[in-house]
């Protein structure tokens, strides 16, 4: 993993964006003729052509069908590891990137011709093909373990027993379990030539599942990491390298003072910024697929339109949210709130698709122009439900600690929550967010919840 803006990323994943990058460069702009990138009049072509403007025009068009390559998911290690999902996110991810380069090129002031519109759908052929050829090495690459790295862990059994299961778990991820963890407590035989044993076997890293840190071989680790072998706890591991929150071994004076938790005034204001701006604009632009999204409500099922009910919000003060309903108005005649199930049959016909499709979010827009929500956040939860959950699981209450969100991280890396075990999971991921939020997490995240639509990841 690599740290970007103070976020580990994956280094493979990365290096696999950038070599495709470059790749369709040098291919859009081998492919350059005047024959076909005609600019608009009183522009001459081979201006718009020479080397400086043509290296610049290909740049642009490669960053965006790039970037959608990866809104679309195809930098998922589990996605590289299947063929069908792969020609999947392809297809889509070319069908998206078209108008976006029509757009761009719009703006660029080039004609829109047949020949440039045929030429732009050549120039996508072409990436699809570099992306076969690139994804076929990666892939063979990925099986054969030449990114796989080798990591050993020391503790008792059910911690160390839960990191393997949850390494395991991570498919098409870069991490590869030693045979032989060192057992827990540490005996002196353990740590014997520990250097020299770990390098025999190529270990990249130790992580040290157990406690207390005293009886831990204090001088063979230290040599250990001085020759280059990274040595995590398993807390640090699980955030680092996981995305997530060990809730159930994190003691609350780690949380106290460790980094993170917090937001300055300029990246709360831009926040704020970008969700007075994109709310109300993008409330103007889906008004007609809201008006007639009430009118097909109103059809399909006797009740309101809006479904209004109360959230938890910002430090737990209560909120009414907006949405669609898409629930019979009985759905809770017996008087106790309950979860959604699967195929429930509470929800209506018309229910099933504005929720499969998340256009019954779509009021939630009026809750971030309010400033009830943001765009990225916690899941608002029901005051029922949050009075449970905070009664079983620790730390549950720290998530009210920012905004709620229409999407976020757990929402993009977890299905729907239906249960305090999915709650419990997702709440990994949720103080994941809240310890380090930041700008550039929350454009990973709007990132990865275009996937998430699309492909309708954990509707229900």
């Amino acid at each position: 993993m690599k740290r970007i803006f103070g976020l580990h990323v994956s280094r493979e994943m990365t290096l696999l964006w950038l070599v495709e990058l470059l790749l369709s460069f040098s291919v859009i702009y081998a492919m350059l003729s005047p024959a076909v990138v005609s600019p608009a009049p009183g522009v001459a072509a081979e201006d718009l052509l020479s080397t400086v403007a043509g290296a610049g025009f290909a740049a642009m068009l490669a960053a965006t069908i790039g970037g959608t390559a990866l809104a679309i998911g195809l930098y998922r290690p589990d996605v590289c590891l299947e063929w069908r999902r792969q020609l999947i996110n392809a297809v889509v991810a070319a069908a998206v990137a078209f108008p976006a380069v029509v757009v761009l090129s719009e703006t660029l002031d080039i004609s829109l011709s047949h020949d440039y519109l045929l030429w732009l759908g050549k120039v996508l052929l072409a990436w699809a093909v570099i992306l076969l050829v690139t994804r076929y090495a990666f892939g063979v690459a990925m099986r054969m373990k030449l990114f796989a790295r080798r990591i050993i862990v020391i503790g008792d059994g059910k911690r160390a027993s839960r990191l393997g299961a949850l390494i395991r778990q991570q498919r098409g991820g870069f991490f590869e379990l030693a045979s032989a963890p060192i057992g827990f407590p540490i005996q002196p035989a353990d740590t014997a030539g520990l250097l020299e044993r770990l390098r025999s076997e190529s270990i990249w890293g130790v992580v040290i599942a157990a406690a207390p840190p005293h009886t831990l071989p204090m001088p063979e680790l230290m040599a250990c990491k001085l020759h280059g072998i990274r040595v995590y706890d398993d807390i640090s591991f699980w955030e680092h390298h996981l995305g997530r929150i060990d809730l159930e071994n994190i003691e609350p004076e780690r949380l106290l003072f460790a980094d993170g938790f917090a937001s300055g005034p300029v990246e709360s204001a831009i926040r704020r910024l970008f969700d007075v701006v994109a709310s109300a604009a993008l409330l103007v632009l889906a008004l007609p697929l809201m008006m007639l999204t009430a009118l097909a409500v109103k059809i399909d099922s006797p009740g309101p339109v809006f479904y209004c009910q109360e959230r938890v919000g910002l430090y737990g003060r209560g909120f009414t949210l907006f949405k669609f309903r898409s629930m019979r108005i009985d759905a809770e005649a017996e008087g106790a709130p309950r979860w959604a199930a699967r195929k429930d049959p509470r929800i209506t016909r018309v229910g099933a698709f504005i929720r499969l499709t998340r256009i019954d979010e779509l009021p939630q827009l009026l809750n971030v122009l309010r400033g009830e929500m943001s765009f990225i956040g916690p899941r608002p939860e029901r005051p029922h439900f949050v009075e449970q959950l905070e009664a079983v699981i620790p730390f549950y209450r720290e998530r009210a600690s920012v905004k709620p969100g229409i999407t976020g991280w757990a929402q993009v890396n977890y299905p729907y929550g239906a249960s305090v075990d999915d709650a419990r999971a997702k709440l990994t991921y949720d103080l994941y967010y809240v310890k380090n939020r930041s700008l550039f997490l929350d454009l990973l995240i709007l990132i990865s919840t275009i996937r998430v639509i699309l492909f309708q990841e954990g509707a229900r």
